[in-house]
């Protein structure tokens, strides 16, 4: 008689990276659980005890300890003790199977639908992993925290959600995004569908070095023949309370990431929670690379300050970080203003971004601002003796241009 063996899933393995370790012993002394050994050759960390507490990170005097890798199978004490450099990441999760629903990528394909369908990642992005959860098969994350964003005497309700999973692996990158499964079925007894979100954090985590993320969601209200409707999954979303705990697949996207090296300059274009990705790409370079070579410039459209999610946070980033051109469109006495509009106002400084190899572009939010923007790029480069139409191909063809809009 055979007997179905359950899917194994994807762990995060700590490891230590052989060609980098002076052998001090220093991790081995730090570790409160005796999770690290050694023999002549290397020093390797037991995946069965290790519970990733990072006491062994921050004394180790080369980094070498610092290494993590998704693997289907813990690579075994033994393995780890002969080898002479770190094994390549795998390309793919064994044992995790594809999303086949239909619904995801038909999502994808019409967010990216602005820059001509999917187009190369950033060359230096790091490798995302993709499908690591299923509907049939997806991960349980709890809700950490859950607080609204934007003032509440306005009638834009966004959230910022904070998720935990625990034990369960979840790799994600800055520019990817996750599925919410909504509970229930609807009318016709189907599952819902599944709701597609943008990740708000930097692949560390919302909190550095802990396996949790946020989203950036609004609560969707509409009208419907007369009848006020509301959205089932961003209500279900913002209505969720701190220890409710959450049906997650993905993470999705391979093209919408962010460079990895700090000579990149990120121009991001963004309205509402279109800014999580880039929340995710600031708060990145924030911790990691704020005093590298690379340039962050943000357009960010709103009705009001009141309205733009993150507003007091962003304003408290330093210039020398970030250029911040928070952009309003309903300010009492005062001409509507796109960031098409600031785009213009600041073309001298767009066009010498736009004539290094090293500047990335992504553009995020609400369905046809890609318009707008392709427009204002196009003005700024006629007038800077640019052929925006040879350049935006060129961008587009080397994975420095991105465009996702719902």
């Amino acid at each position: 008689m055979s007997s179905v063996q359950p899917k194994r899933q994807p762990i995060r393995q700590h490891l230590i990276d052989p060609e980098i370790c002076i052998r001090c012993n220093t991790c081995e002394e730090s570790c409160p659980i005796d999770a690290v050994t050694h023999n002549d050759d290397n020093y390797v960390v037991d995946a069965g005890k290790c519970e990733s507490c990072l006491h062994c990170i921050a004394p180790c005097p080369t980094g070498a300890i610092d290494n993590w890798q998704m693997v289907s199978s813990p690579y075994s004490i033994e393995e780890q003790m002969e080898w002479e450099e770190l094994p390549p990441e795998q390309q793919e999760t064994p044992g995790s199977e594809p999303v086949s629903e239909a619904e995801v990528e038909s999502i994808l394909d019409i967010a990216h639908a602005g820059q001509g369908g999917s187009v190369l990642p950033p060359y230096s992005a790091a490798h995302p992993y993709i499908n690591v959860y299923t509907r049939a098969a997806p991960a349980i994350a709890k809700v950490m925290g859950n607080r609204r964003i934007t003032d509440a005497n306005t009638e834009s309700d966004v959230h910022h959600i904070v998720l935990d999973f625990g034990a369960s692996a979840f790799p994600f990158l800055e520019g990817q995004s996750i599925g919410i499964i909504p509970p229930g079925t609807d009318d016709k007894g189907r599952a819902h569908t599944i709701r597609l979100y943008s990740v708000a954090s930097p692949r560390d985590g919302e909190r550095p070095n802990h396996n949790n993320l946020a989203l950036s969601v609004k609560r969707v209200v509409y009208t419907e023949d007369g009848e006020q409707l509301t959205g089932l999954a961003s209500n279900y979303m913002c209505d969720l309370q701190r220890g409710d705990e959450v049906e997650v697949t993905g993470p999705f996207g391979n093209t919408f990431l962010m460079p990895n090296h700090p000579e990149a300059n990120i121009i991001m274009i963004c309205t509402g929670t279109g800014a999580a990705p880039f929340r995710a790409m600031t708060e990145r370079r924030r911790r990691y690379f704020a005093n590298g070579p690379g340039k962050l410039l943000l357009f960010f459209g709103a009705r009001t300050p009141e309205e733009l999610p993150y507003f007091g946070p962003l304003n408290k980033l330093p210039d020398r970080l970030i250029d911040k051109q928070l952009v309003f469109s309903r300010l009492p006495g005062k001409k509507k203003e796109y960031v098409q509009d600031r785009m213009r106002k600041h073309a001298d400084v767009l066009a010498e971004y736009l004539k290094d190899e090293n500047t990335f572009v992504f553009i995020c939010g609400l369905k046809g601002m890609e318009q707008g923007v392709d427009e204002a790029f196009g003005e700024v480069c006629a007038n800077n003796k640019i052929d925006w139409e040879a350049l935006s191909e060129q961008m587009r063809n080397t994975g420095r241009y991105h465009v996702e809009t719902y």
